[in-house]
């Protein structure tokens, strides 16, 4: 773990799904109420997930969410009203050779575009779970074709979680300089532009408001997440996440059955 200075915190910024969320995908009473307290404490708090924004909207209006919030992994930044900030699509030449890759693996393939979630089997055994977190259907399609200009992010997903490690590890090799390829989740790879990161999204969100980069908390669970730990003053892993992730940060907090963010909250951040 690195030394922590003891910087006046500004800015909070937390990921959902493992993190803020509890396994059925909802808030915890202390959770809510630890982020209120924030909020009127005058510290900026707002999210960043692999979700796609158009699945962020409700916790949005739960939370009293008024500032930009990160989707895709920081593929797109949203303000309140809906609006892009910014957004970052994954290249053409990436897609093609994600799309090639992946068919040769027993792996549900899902393409995020143009605002839907597109895939081609809605039969896969990961389906029904993924429309219940999202809270919307997904759109079946032939062929992703009339979308590749324009995708957002690639999941590969499985309950198989030793071989979503080892594509991710090739897909990096595979797209170095092109794409990111991470895991969000243990059952969730997700391939995203290069600037669609989270350390990228942290200092954006912090430029936006006028807040140095050393006031700035992240928390986070997944393989996703480290690249804000690296960018944020203060950076706090749950603890369910692995020991890679933990490893990563500078504090570990309980987990998100535990109201480790809440914990977080307290501990770390209202203190100062």
């Amino acid at each position: 773990m690195r030394d922590v200075k003891q910087n006046p915190i500004e800015l909070v910024l937390c990921d959902m799904d493992g993190t803020l969320l509890l396994p059925d995908h909802s808030i915890s009473p202390r959770n809510l109420a630890a982020v209120k307290a924030l909020q009127a404490a005058g510290i900026h708090f707002t999210l960043a997930t692999g979700r796609p924004p158009r699945a962020m909207r409700d916790y949005i209006r739960q939370l009293g969410v008024e500032l930009p919030t990160a989707g895709f992994n920081g593929g797109v930044l949203v303000n309140a009203d809906g609006s892009v900030l910014q957004s970052h699509h994954v290249p053409y030449q990436a897609v093609l050779k994600t799309l090639e890759f992946l068919a040769g693996h027993d792996v549900e393939v899902w393409v995020f575009a143009d605002d839907e979630w597109l895939l081609r089997d809605p039969t896969g055994p990961m389906v029904a779970h993924e429309q219940q977190g999202l809270g919307y259907a997904p759109l079946v399609v032939e062929s992703f074709e009339p979308y590749l200009h324009r995708v957002d992010k690639i999941v590969a997903t499985t309950g198989n979680a030793p071989l979503l490690v080892e594509l991710e590890q090739r897909l990096q090799q595979l797209l170095h300089g092109e794409a990111s390829a991470s895991r969000s989740q243990a059952r969730y790879l997700d391939i995203t532009a290069l600037r669609a990161n989270k350390g990228d999204a942290l200092a954006t969100l912090a430029e936006h408001l006028g807040v140095p980069l050393e006031r700035t908390v992240a928390i986070g669970d997944g393989g996703n997440d480290p690249a804000m730990f690296q960018r944020a003053g203060l950076s706090i892993a749950m603890g369910q996440a692995d020991a890679p992730i933990r490893e990563q940060a500078m504090h570990v907090t309980g987990s998100n059955t535990e109201d480790g963010v809440a914990q977080a909250i307290e501990r770390f951040i209202l203190t100062r």
